[in-house]
């Protein structure tokens, strides 16, 4: 891979907040240690740069298969055809922990399902809503002109 054969990652790049809250997170709050804004820029390019090159392994992997989607098989083959091998297991536990997340995102009740009440019922408290706003703004003064 390389970078003319994606026009360069100039214009490829993460979000700096969001880069800058996991360095927080990650130094120990005692240690007293800073992250320089040079290293975390060069941070996020490095970051970019392997996307880039598993994004591209796992890419090439799937078009092998004949498949149009990359899928998680695509990117943990390309993790141990690059040498990253020792990610596998973390790459699956965290794609496991956001498979569950998707489940319980997906059993969330909509503000009407919680409400207990049939959509009749709450269309009936619509409109009467509706209508005592019509009222209190016909019962207030109003300029003509």
């Amino acid at each position: 891979m390389s970078d003319r054969e994606f026009g360069g990652n100039e214009d490829l790049s993460l979000p700096k907040a969001t880069v800058q809250k996991i360095i927080t997170e990650i130094l120990p709050a005692s240690s007293g240690l800073t992250f320089a804004k040079d290293a975390r820029d060069l941070l996020i390019e490095c970051c970019v740069e392997f996307i880039t090159l598993v994004s591209s392994e796992a890419n090439e992997i799937s078009e092998k298969e004949a498949k149009k989607t990359i899928a998680c098989e695509h990117v943990t083959k390309a993790l141990e055809e690059l040498g990253f091998q020792d990610y596998v297991q973390d790459v699956l536990e965290v794609a496991n922990e956001h498979k569950e997340q998707q489940k319980t995102r997906e059993k969330k009740q909509s503000k009407m399902e919680q409400s207990g009440l049939s959509e009749e019922e709450l269309l009936r408290q619509q409109q009467e809503l509706f209508r005592s706003a019509t009222d209190k703004y016909n019962a207030g003064p109003h300029d003509s002109g």
